[in-house]
């Protein structure tokens, strides 16, 4: 009668797991996965929608966009402005002194693609005011541009020169330029 001093539930004499030990571990492994099947919804619902994965990214064809001109396109809920510089308007954003701008920035800087390719002839920007979030005017022709020939914010007066630095109001940045990548000569990729 060896086996009746062994307590219920403890190992046997030579260590080997019992029945109760076997049903224990099952039953806490069962438990672990009815707690991650209950989970995974509330975890999967945290992952962005599947209109906005659609919407992360865009191609656009740029070629049918003049000098001078100057296109709204949408992006992630937002409006980014693609505007086709002049050369005035380019040497007027190279020609600026870092010391002027609230928020330094070079011409350069703001049209480089994620290649590291610069096109200044291309600003592509996010078409929102730092300020408030406003749209500002200016893309369209007869709109206000304010004093710098850029854009012009008439919520609260913001005033964005022609690489969409901030150069006057209370906006404190620059309208933000968005990760692009010219995969063609005529084809970028925004996003």
């Amino acid at each position: 009668m060896a086996s009746s001093s062994i307590p219920a539930g403890a190992h046997g004499a030579s260590g080997d797991p019992t029945r109760r030990d076997f049903l224990m571990v099952a039953t806490g492994a069962m438990a672990a996965i009815g707690v991650a099947a209950t989970a995974w919804p509330f975890i999967n619902n945290l992952n962005p929608a599947a209109d906005t994965l659609a919407l992360s990214s865009i191609e656009l064809n740029i070629a049918p966009i003049k000098v001078g001109q100057a296109i709204t396109v949408k992006w992630r809920g937002k409006p980014v402005f693609i505007r086709h510089r002049t050369e005035k308007e380019i040497k007027e954003a190279e020609a600026v002194k870092m010391s002027e701008l609230p928020d330094p920035q070079t011409d350069n800087a703001r049209v480089t693609d994620t290649a590291k390719k610069v096109r200044p002839e291309w600003l592509i920007i996010v078409g929102v005011c730092t300020h408030l979030g406003c749209v500002p005017l200016g893309q369209n022709p007869g709109d206000p541009k304010g004093e710098y020939d850029g854009w012009f914010c008439p919520c609260h007066g913001s005033q964005y020169d022609s690489s969409g630095r901030i150069r006057k109001g209370p906006a404190p940045k620059n309208l933000a330029v968005p990760d692009y990548l010219f995969t063609t000569d005529t084809i970028v990729k925004i996003g």
